[in-house]
């Protein structure tokens, strides 16, 4: 068993940074790949991000490209969404899942495959 928390989440204007944490614990934590998800309201949640239990693989949508970076501190027990240049298109809920012994984040964007999910936090963007 697993357990995620997202913290980070909060009101930035356009341009702006937030750094989102997601922490686990009850298992192994370095096993898991790590994804960030998001939903805005009114619309599908959609993959932000992915980082592989190795953390050699780090793909990502297209509209964060060259904005936001994933990472992971094992150590810790933490995967992180650095957020830069924010838009008010980011505004969402943001969700971490964890996929067990995915190396490659290989089909990340498939909601599936995930065994854990955390229970989100709002980032809205907003002058």
């Amino acid at each position: 068993q697993l357990q995620l928390v997202e913290s980070g989440g909060g009101l930035v204007q356009p341009g702006g940074s937030l750094r989102l944490s997601c922490v686990g614990s009850g298992y192994s934590f370095d096993y898991y790949s790590i994804a960030w998800f998001r939903q805005a309201p009114g619309k599908e949640r959609e993959g932000v991000s992915c980082i592989s239990s190795n953390g050699l693989s780090t793909p990502s949508a297209e509209s964060v490209k060259g904005r936001f970076a994933i990472s992971r501190d094992n150590g810790k027990n933490t995967v992180y969404l650095q957020m830069n240049n924010l838009q008010p298109e980011d505004t969402a809920v943001y969700y971490c899942a964890a996929e067990p012994a995915n190396y490659y984040c290989s089909g990340w964007l498939l909601e599936n495959v995930y065994d854990y999910w955390g229970q989100g936090t709002q980032v809205t963007v907003s002058s």
